[in-house]
């Protein structure tokens, strides 16, 4: 008699068992992490060119593997909601001890080399296979007994992960039988979050049985446990990725694409320090405590976007827990740069994924938007003090400010005041918008004191980052003069104007302050459905439009080349996720981009350009490229020349 058979399967086992594929998902995604920052960055680390471009790619295939993790942790979070549990991103910190996972499932973080790279191809096994853990890998041979008939739930043994997710499908499935699904999935569906909000692989949300077993499903198939055969899964990649290294080993023995980077990294001096590396070195230690505290704010953030917010909170708080993961990046790459400790000069630090002790979501409302503004203002604090003595950090107090602003509008938004700071001066109640002063081009000029911003209508797509942002300067639903540029700080401005996608904001400083810098990495991101955003130093037609642009490839807008919401009409559908294509990095990343319509037909681009998926992930790198804008191609975002085919109007 199975199990299932055997005892009810009740929503506390339900609720374990997903909790724990939460961690075993949030745990591979730090693991893999780890070992991409660790990786290299410039011939000047003893490699070669030829292992740079290697490793390059290695980096590409490990952020894509990562990138499915978080999509993956979001999927189980959706299932835990649509069964009535809170999200849960509280992880046990690094080392974890044997026995919390089974024995097949050590999370360790190391740095990149041959055991780390077989560990991971080792956890992403499928069903079956008898491949043997990484060297130094081992745990032991312990088995996790399964206790039937109590009222906690009890954890489970399994050999592949693959196993674990069908023993969840099968005691939901055994659920859904016994009580029926009105029973099972109790869940309010304000909890999850949907592919409207967060663009990822296979991020659907859980309604009955159906959705619930197809999103698990394609975290299998996707992942871990997955066929070993299939290109796109986590266990090819990883196979891929150590027959290049074997050929470049096998060419350079001494080849070493990771830095020594610490194995398990932590931030207070350890009890137990087997296997563990204390960071108490300046600047590492302080650079450590930046990185983690981004980490967990992340977290934060994302515990809030599930706990019920409405839809454009919810894109608010996605978009700055990403944005926080991403100044992660920059931070963890420093730290494996430093020394970690005086007695061990040969090892560097690296991130510890530290977490804090609560990952419960913050009540919604004012106050909690309250309290992230105040914690980023606090990290934003220290990230300038280590900025001004290590340049690798100087992009992350800007940012990080910008994300305040983001959740600033929000505050104001619930009804409260807006956070008070020295860079935020209230918007002067009763004070009249300056009228605007209208250009040849159709824009509009606003003067201010010390900033004249530039306000262009037809190339807005209505991103609302200037009346989320700043509310007190762009006041929305209001007759006549909107903007008041004196009712923020110059800097509060120039970072809400960053924001702005289309460039449809633009500014010129009057206190002698620098005007927007030419971005120094050209990019063009392909948005869900939606159109294409540039940011570069852009000639558009022949003239000069700045540095941000969101341009049209549904075929649709009236306001070609540019955006003009069109595709929302039409239901325009393209994916903001292609597939990754091979390409070498370039010699150069920034520079002059000249776009040039052609009539009736793509726009064809020429100068340094990443194209990014939606998530950040480059889809290609091109120092040429035609790229769809008559929505009909099968190769987007490249021209297939389904334009000729359709009769295609640039004009129209």
């Amino acid at each position: 008699m199975s199990e299932t058979q055997a005892q009810s399967p009740t929503r506390e086992q339900l609720w374990g068992l997903l909790q724990e594929a939460a961690e075993v998902e949030h745990n591979l995604m730090c693991c893999y992490l780890y070992a991409l920052f660790s990786l290299k960055q410039g011939v000047d680390e003893d490699v070669t060119a030829e292992e740079l471009a290697a490793i390059t790619r290695w980096r590409g295939a490990i952020l894509d593997v990562a990138i499915d993790e978080m999509a993956h942790l979001a999927i189980v979070t959706n299932i835990l909601s649509s069964l009535g549990a809170p999200p849960h991103f509280l992880r046990p910190n690094f080392p974890i001890a044997p026995g919390y996972h089974p024995a097949g499932v050590v999370v360790r973080l190391t740095p990149f080399n041959m055991e780390t790279l077989d560990h991971f191809i080792f956890l992403e096994r499928p069903e079956g296979s008898d491949l043997i853990d990484g060297a130094g890998f081992d745990a032991g041979s312990y088995v996790r007994p399964t206790i039937t008939g109590r009222l906690m739930p009890a954890a489970r043994d399994y050999a592949t992960v693959g196993e674990f997710y069908a023993a969840i499908s099968a005691l939901l499935t055994a659920a859904v039988e016994e009580r029926g699904e009105a029973a099972i999935f109790i869940g309010d569906p304000a909890h999850q979050i949907g592919p409207a909000v967060l663009s990822m692989a296979n991020l659907t949300e859980v309604r009955c049985l159906k959705t619930a077993l197809a999103a698990i499903e394609a975290i299998v198939v996707q992942g871990e446990g997955s066929d070993a055969d299939r290109a796109d899964s986590h266990f090819y990649r990883f196979k891929a990725v150590r027959e290049e290294y074997s050929a470049l080993l096998a060419k350079r023995p001494d080849f070493r694409p990771g830095r020594p980077a610490a194995h398990n990294p932590v931030m207070r001096r350890p009890p137990i320090p087997d296997g563990r590396v204390w960071v108490d070195a300046e600047p590492a230690a302080s650079t450590l405590d930046l990185g983690n505290a981004l980490y967990n704010h992340s977290l934060r953030c994302l515990s809030l976007a599930w706990s019920g917010v409405d839809v454009d909170r919810q894109r608010a708080l996605v978009d700055v827990a990403i944005g926080l993961m991403g100044l992660v990046s920059p931070v963890a790459s420093r730290l494996t740069q430093l020394p970690a400790n005086a007695e061990q000069a040969d090892c560097h630090a690296g991130m510890s994924f530290a977490t804090l002790r609560s990952g419960a979501a913050l009540s919604t409302g004012p106050s909690a938007f309250q309290a992230l503004v105040e914690r980023l203002e606090e990290i934003g604090a220290r990230a300038t003090t280590l900025a001004s003595s290590d340049p690798a950090l100087s992009t992350v107090a800007p940012t990080v400010e910008r994300f305040a602003a983001t959740l600033r509008g929000l505050i104001v938004a619930d009804g409260a005041a807006p956070v008070a700071t020295a860079e935020a001066p209230q918007p002067k109640p009763g004070g009249a918008a300056p009228v605007p002063i209208a250009q040849a081009d159709g824009s509009e000029v606003i003067e201010g004191a010390t900033l004249d911003l530039h306000f262009s209508a037809t190339r807005c797509i209505h991103a609302r980052h200037c009346v989320l942002g700043q509310p007190g300067v762009f006041q929305a639903n209001v007759e006549g003069p909107w903007i008041h540029p004196d009712a923020a700080s110059t800097e509060g401005l120039v970072t809400v104007a960053h924001m702005c996608p289309s460039g449809a904001i633009q500014y010129r400083r009057k206190d002698g302050g620098e005007d927007e810098p030419a971005p120094k990495v050209n990019l063009v991101q392909l948005r869900e459905n939606g159109p294409l955003g540039l940011r570069a130093d852009m000639v558009l037609d022949g003239e000069r439009v700045g540095y941000r642009a969101t341009l049209c490839r549904c075929g649709a807008s009236k306001n070609k080349p540019f955006c003009d919401g069109s595709h929302n009409a039409i239901a325009f559908q393209a994916t903001g996720e292609p597939e990754t294509r091979p390409s070498q990095p370039l010699a150069e990343r920034g520079g002059m981009l000249v776009i040039e319509p052609e009539r009736d037909g793509p726009l064809v681009v020429s100068g340094n350009l990443e194209i990014c998926a939606g998530t950040g992930r480059t889809v290609d790198r091109v120092t040429r490229a035609r790229l769809c804008r008559c929505g009909g191609s099968a190769t987007k975002p490249f021209c297939d020349g389904t334009h000729r085919r359709i009769g295609f109007s640039s004009a129209t």
